[in-house]
């Protein structure tokens, strides 16, 4: 693992707003890259030694993309990343009129979109 490569996951492990699965991915990924066995960092990250596998395989077949979660088996996504977009822009940017702030009701009247989908965003 080059300085540069092992620069993104020690990122990760210290920043406090990394999701914790990441954060443990990235953790496995250095304890093998300084070296240490399978078994060694399972037990010390008191993990099973397939997770450790997993992710070591994963990050020497991907690199550190092989570390983000896969997309998820089900139904697709029905809000899109414009749509997501769109409502954060004019929830930052925009106040409605006659009130303070947007309520789900009125985003959803201003954007098009239902006041549940609103609410998921």
């Amino acid at each position: 693992m080059t300085d540069a490569q092992r620069a993104v996951p020690e990122g990760w492990v210290r920043r406090r707003t990394t999701a914790q699965a990441l954060a443990q991915r990235s953790r496995i990924v250095l304890e093998c890259a300084e070296g240490h066995s399978v078994k060694e960092v399972s037990r010390r990250l008191r993990i099973t030694p397939d997770t450790v596998r997993t992710w070591r395989r994963r990050f020497l077949e991907r690199g550190l993309d092989g570390l983000c979660d896969e997309p998820r088996p089900g139904v697709p996504r029905k809000i899109t990343d414009a749509d997501v977009e769109r409502g954060i822009v004019k929830t930052l940017e925009e106040t409605p009129k006659n009130a303070t702030h947007w309520s789900t009701r009125s985003m959803a009247a201003a954007t098009g979109m239902s006041w549940s989908a609103v609410s998921r965003i």
